[in-house]
Order: structure tokens, then sequence, then C-alpha cells
């Protein structure tokens, strides 16, 4: 194989620290604010917000000058150039993407923002990695198990994952034991908070996840 190894940007410090990515999928941008300020207060310290939210970039810059001292604040769902350069320009810390698109990789790393593509098969992954990813998403990561990493990490012992979809509290421990790098979590931390829910419940589960995630460290 010829030609020049990729530049590979790490992953925020914060996040990697962390070990744990919220990702947050609201109905709305306006919807963030009351989730975040709990979370955020709760000690997790990397939020992605995602593109299916309507607004999320518009209200970007006021969201990274409310908690970006505490937290980084990545871009998720990030499908095209026009969104990654989008997601740039506002200021997102990191960016993550579902799919393993090497010209997103590539425009990433030239942009000076680390990227974590997803997929699922070792070509995709590896390919992702080799290609100068921060790190690669297992993505849907409930569909294979942290049993996965450890057979992934035999050909490819440096590979950095993040596994996302479906990831409970039990898992994120297995899956940190397993060697990822990071854990990305949504429903089963945030539960019902973005619909009205109880705050008091997601704190409690924050915590708790914050916990597990802490002892990996």
């Amino acid at each position: 194989m010829t030609g020049d190894t990729p530049t590979r940007l790490q992953i925020p410090a914060r996040t990697a620290a962390a070990k744990l990515i919220v990702v947050v999928r609201a109905p709305d941008a306006a919807d963030y604010d009351r989730v975040l300020d709990v979370l955020v207060e709760a000690g997790i310290r990397s939020v992605e917000l995602t593109l299916t939210t309507p607004g999320t970039l518009e209200r970007l810059p006021e969201l990274l000058a409310r908690y970006g001292d505490e937290a980084d604040i990545g871009v998720g769902t990030v499908v095209d150039g026009e969104q990654l350069d989008a997601a740039v320009g506002a200021g997102a810390h990191y960016l993550v993407t579902p799919v393993a698109d090497p010209d997103l990789v590539a425009a990433a790393t030239l942009a000076g923002v680390p990227i974590v593509p997803g997929g699922l098969t070792p070509t995709e992954l590896f390919g992702a990695w080799r290609g100068g990813a921060a790190a690669v998403k297992i993505f849907p990561a409930n569909v294979v198990g942290p049993s996965y990493l450890k057979d992934l990490r035999g050909p490819f012992p440096g590979i950095a994952a993040v596994p996302s979809g479906g990831v409970d509290l039990a898992g994120a421990a297995a899956w940190l034991a397993a060697g990822a790098a990071a854990v990305s979590v949504g429903g089963p931390l945030l539960g019902d908070a973005l619909r009205g829910g109880d705050l008091a419940a997601l704190r409690d589960r924050t915590a708790e996840f914050v916990a597990v995630c802490g002892q990996a460290s």
C-alpha cells in the first residue's frame, strides 16, 4: 500500500477522559436547555447534538457559549459535506456520522475537527480508522455486543472504538471492559427527559452512568 499515512486527530480530551458521550436527539433545539443543564451539572463532559433535531446548528454557538467551558459539544448525524462544513463553521468540538464515508473523514481532518464515523463490519470500521478517524463508532452496537470489539482488536489492536445504539448501564460497563475508548448512550440515560419527564430521575441516571464510566478511566 502506498501513500502518506493520514493525520489522525484525537477525540477531545474531556470526552476521552470521561469515556461517555450522551446523544441528545431532541424534538426541537429549543428542548435542549433543560436537559443539558442537568447533564452538565451531573458531570457529563461530552454531548452529541444531532442534526435530526431542527435548529441544532442555529443554536450551536449559543449552546457552546453556555456549556462549552464544561463539556465538549459535538454534532452528530452528519451525512454530507454541506452539513459537515456547517457544523465546523458553527464551532462543533467534534463530529459524528453514522456512515464510514472517507470523504467526510478527510474533510473533517482537513478542517481540524475530530470525526467519529460509524460502521459495523470490519471492512467499514478499519477503512474509516485507516483514513484518519479520531475513533470509529460501532453502530448499531446492540446487534453485536461487547465481544465483537474483542474480536476486532485481534487484527486491529490499535483501533479506538465507540459503541453506539442501545448501550445501557450494564452494556456501558461491558463495552468499556472490552476496550472501548468511550461509550455513546442515548435513551437508556435520557429516558423521557426530552418529552417533559422527571429531571430528578434524569440526574440520578446520569450519576449512575458517570460513576460506571469513571471506574473505567
